[in-house]
């Protein structure tokens, strides 16, 4: 039914939400929250780095599986189409929910603390911009198709929903994934880098790269010449440098 499909969307949003909120906070060892990276529960090193490595790790295959074109294919034999991606952000939400509760704190060895209040402030600085620059990006696309909400909308008014046009507003001239550079600066500008903290950042990053070079495959895939144009001509997290004449 049309109304179950857009409440379910909904719940499902509002869970993304509530682990988004989660996450900042988590990472950013906020002040007064119930747990964060480096301030949660401890365990002896052996053990820490399994239950971290093994979160992370499903959060990596959740993301990788449920995001390629071929499973969504496949899945949505199984779910409706309506609810495919709100499936997939219920999915990703509970995990990423699962790691926030789980995760193990390694508070040493400390890889760097800044002392200075100037070099703390530009870095926590450089922190809240990498979740302006995530969430900002999800809006230059279509937040609510992202999120899972325009497919049920669109199936209670009856609509069709319009096939892809390929874009590249404003941080998309510059860089073709800008919402993986809001994680990487989030991940990485911290005052005080913990080994646990480390891990997940390196982590984190590696899976980046990983899920960066499945994701650009499908978007050759649906997108062609257009795509690898722009693939030759915008850098993929950093801007190209461009030389006098281009």
């Amino acid at each position: 039914m049309p109304w179950l499909a857009m409440l379910y969307a909904l719940a499902a949003y509002a869970f993304s939400l509530v682990t988004f909120v989660g996450a900042i906070g988590f990472v950013g060892n906020l002040p007064g929250w119930p747990r964060t990276i480096d301030d949660g529960a401890t365990a002896p090193l052996a053990e820490a780095l399994l239950v971290n490595l093994a979160l992370l790790g499903l959060f990596a295959v959740q993301h990788s599986v449920m995001a390629r074109r071929g499973f969504k294919r496949w899945w949505i034999r199984v779910v409706p189409e309506s609810v495919e991606r709100a499936t997939f952000v219920a999915a990703a939400s509970a995990v990423l929910a699962l790691l926030l509760w789980q995760w193990r704190a390694i508070p040493a060895p400390l890889l760097w603390s800044v002392q200075d209040p100037t070099g703390r402030l530009a870095l926590q600085a450089v922190f809240w911009a990498g979740w302006a620059v995530l969430l900002i990006s999800t809006w230059l696309l279509d937040h609510f198709e992202l999120f899972g909400l325009r497919q049920p909308w669109a199936q209670l008014r009856r609509q069709q929903i319009a096939a892809p046009v390929f874009r590249t507003p404003l941080f998309y001239r510059h860089v073709r994934h800008p919402i993986y550079v809001g994680f990487l600066l989030a991940f990485w500008a911290t005052p005080r880098m913990t080994a646990g903290h480390a891990l997940f950042a390196a982590a984190s990053t590696g899976y980046i790269l990983v899920g960066i070079w499945f994701e650009e495959r499908d978007l050759v895939a649906q997108f062609g010449q257009r795509y690898l144009a722009y693939r030759r001509q915008v850098g993929m997290l950093f801007p190209k440098l461009r030389r006098r004449g281009d």
